[in-house]
C-alpha cells in the first residue's frame, strides 16, 4: 500500500508568525490565529505531514527540473545529459562538465531543502510554544523524532551539493531572514549531532506499518547516519554506523527482493528491500504544470524516456530523451548480471523508431522509464503524474555499507564477504573477494541511476582520476577538489545582502 504524504492544508503550514504594530492588528473573521489552530494533536499532525511535502518537489518545482538522483548522477560517469542540444537544460550540461556558474546552476534544490527545514522547525516550535491540550509527551517525542530526521535529510542535500551553507534550527522572526553560513565540516557536525539526538529519542519504529509507509523509520535514520558519516569519512563514528547496519540486517524485517528486475516496478514498491522511498501516485493525481506542488506523481519518467516513442511499444511510453545511459555503463555489466537489463533499457534494439536526440546511445534508464499504464489514473497532466516511487535507501545498500565498513577495519560483527556475496548472488553472479575496490564497484553496478555514484567517487578519493575528459568531447573538463561543491546560486547570493561567501567555481 502506498500512502502519499502531501498536506491538504499547505496554506496552514506556511502561515506567518510575524508581528505587527497594535493599530494594524486585525482579528480575521474567517481564519484562526496560528497559535489557536496548532493547539490540537490533529493539527500538529498536519504540520508534520507538511514537513514531508518538499521530498516530492525536486523533480519539478521552482521552475526547474532537478530530480535529486539525476542531479547527482549527471556529475558521475553513467549517464549523458541528452535533450535537444547543450542548451536544453543547460545547467545540467554545465554541471556535467564541471563548469557551473552562479548564474548557471540549479537552484530549486536549495529552495526545496530550506522549505523542508523551515517546516520541520515549525513543528518543533508549535509543540514547544503553543498550548497543545491533547498532545501526549509520547506523541510529541514521536513527531519530534520524525521531523529532526527529516531536517537532517534536507540539510544533507545542501551539504552535499553546496557544502558551506546557512544552518538554523529555529526559524527567523522576520525579514530579511539572514542566518549564519558555516563550513561544510561545521554543517556535518550540526547534522550528525541532531541525528544522534533524534535517534536517542527512541520513538521511531524499525519499520512502518503498511498504512504509514513513507514516514521516516529507525532504519531510515540509521541509513542516513551511515551515509553522512561515510561521506565525511568520520572514522570515529564508523563503529556506530556498522552497529546500525547490522541491527537492520539482523532485525528480520528487511531482506533483498529476490527479483531485481521487479524492484523498480509498481509491484516492487515497499517490498522487504525498501527502507525509504518518496511516494508518488497516479491515483486521482492532480499535480499540474500550474500546480506542481499539488498531490500526485512525478515527471522523472517523462524526462528520461526516448522522445517520440510509439505509445505502448515494448511496454513503454514517450518522453523527452534526457539522460541516456552511456554505452560504457551497459558494457560494465557481466553478460549474466540480471541488473544490466533491469537498469539499461536497450530501446535501439526494440525495433521501433524514435527521435534520437543529443548524445543518444539507444540506452535509457529502465529503473524510472515511462511504462505503459503507470499514469493511467491521473486527473491532470499525464506527463507530470507517473506513479514511480523514488527509491532512497534499499537493503542492498545496508549490506554493502556494512561490508565496506568491515573491510576498512571497523571493529564490529558481521562478514564482509557474506554481505557482498548476498548482493552478487541475487544479481546472478559468483563470489569475488570482498576488497574495498570490489565493494565500491559493486555499489556502482547496483545503484546506477540512484544518485550514489558521484558521492562514492568523492568520498573514496577516486573522483579526480575517474571524472576526466572523455573521448566524445562531451566532458572536456576534469573534476578537481575545487569542484566538490556547486557555486551558490546568484539569486541566493543577492538575497543574502553580502552575508554569504561564494564557493570557488
Amino acid at each position: 500500500m502506498k500512502t502519499l504524504y502531501i498536506s491538504a492544508a499547505l496554506s496552514i503550514a506556511m502561515m506567518s508568525t510575524a508581528c505587527s504594530d497594535s493599530f494594524l492588528e486585525v482579528n480575521s473573521p474567517t481564519q484562526q490565529p496560528i497559535e489557536e489552530y496548532f493547539s490540537t494533536d490533529a493539527h500538529i499532525q498536519e504540520a508534520v505531514v507538511a514537513a514531508y511535502d518538499p521530498l516530492h518537489w525536486p523533480d519539478w518545482a521552482m521552475d526547474e527540473y532537478n530530480p535529486l538522483h539525476i542531479m547527482s548522477d549527471i556529475m558521475a560517469d553513467d549517464l549523458w545529459i541528452g535533450g535537444s542540444d547543450k542548451n536544453d537544460n543547460a545547467n545540467w550540461h554545465r554541471m556535467m562538465n564541471f563548469e557551473a556558474q552562479p548564474n548557471a546552476v540549479i537552484s530549486g534544490i536549495w529552495t526545496d531543502a530550506y522549505s523542508g527545514v523551515k517546516r520541520c522547525n515549525d513543528v518543533i516550535y508549535y509543540m514547544n510554544e503553543f498550548d497543545v491540550s491533547d498532545l501526549t509527551p509520547d506523541r510529541a517525542a514521536d513527531y519530534e523524532a520524525q521531523v529532526r530526521v527529516l531536517r537532517v535529510y534536507y540539510y544533507s542535500w545542501l551539504w552535499k551539493f553546496w557544502g558551506n551553507v546557512v544552518y538554523f534550527e529555529q526559524n527567523f522572526d522576520g525579514a530579511p531572514y539572514l542566518g549564519t553560513q558555516y563550513s561544510a565540516d561545521e554543517i556535518y557536525k550540526f547534522m550528525i549531532e541532531d541525528l544522534e539526538g533524534a535517534i536517542a529519542l527512541d520513538k521511531l519504529p524499525m519499520k512502518e506499518s503498511d498504512e504509514n509507509v513513507g514516514r521516516v523509520t529507525k532504519a531510515m535514520a540509521y541509513m542516513l547516519y551511515a551515509e553522512i558519516v561515510m561521506y565525511q569519512n568520520d572514522e570515529t563514528r564508523f563503529a556506530k554506523a556498522l552497529e546500525y547496519m547490522n541491527e537492520i540486517i539482523n532485525c528480520g524485517l528487511y531482506d533483498l527482493n529476490p527479483d531485481y528486475t521487479k524492484i523498480f516496478r509498481t509491484e516492487g514498491e515497499w517490498t522487504e528491500e525498501s527502507i525509504f522511498e518518496v511516494n508518488y501516485t497516479d491515483d486521482n493525481a492532480i499535480r499540474s504544470w500550474d500546480g506542481p506542488l499539488a498531490a500526485g506523481g512525478t515527471v522523472l519518467p517523462t524526462l528520461i524516456s526516448p522522445n517520440g516513442w510509439p505509445s505502448g511499444a515494448d511496454g513503454h511510453e514517450d518522453g523527452w530523451g534526457f539522460c541516456p545511459v552511456r554505452q560504457e555503463t551497459y558494457d560494465r555489466y557481466a553478460a549474466g548480471d540480471v541488473r544490466r537489463d533491469a537498469t539499461c533499457w536497450n530501446a535501439a534494439a526494440a525495433g521501433e523508431s524514435y527521435n534520437a536526440r543529443y548524445q543518444d546511445t539507444g540506452l535509457f534508464l529502465e529503473k524510472y522509464a515511462a511504462h505503459t499504464g503507470d499514469n493511467a489514473r491521473q486527473k491532470a497532466d499525464a506527463q507530470l503524474n507517473w506513479n514511480n516511487n523514488l527509491r532512497i535507501y534499499r537493503f542492498s545498500e545496508t549490506l554493502l555499507n556494512a561490508a565496506e565498513l568491515l573491510v576498512r577495519g571497523t571493529a564490529g560483527t558481521g562478514s564482509a564477504q557474506s554481505y557482498l556475496d548476498r548482493v552478487r548472488s541475487r544479481a546472478g553472479l559468483s563470489s569475488i573477494s570482498a576488497t574495498l575496490d570490489n565493494i565500491i564497484e559493486e555499489r556502482h553496478l547496483e545503484f546506477v541511476g540512484e544518485g550514489k555514484r558521484y558521492w562514492d567517487l568523492i568520498r573514496t578519493g577516486k573522483a579526480a582520476t575517474v571524472l576526466v575528459p572523455d573521448e566524445y568531447d562531451y566532458r572536456t573538463n576534469a573534476w578537481t577538489p575545487a569542484k566538490k561543491h556547486l557555486p551558490i546560486p546568484q539569486s541566493e547570493m543577492d538575497k543574502a545582502l553580502g552575508t554569504l561567501t561564494q564557493n570557488p567555481y
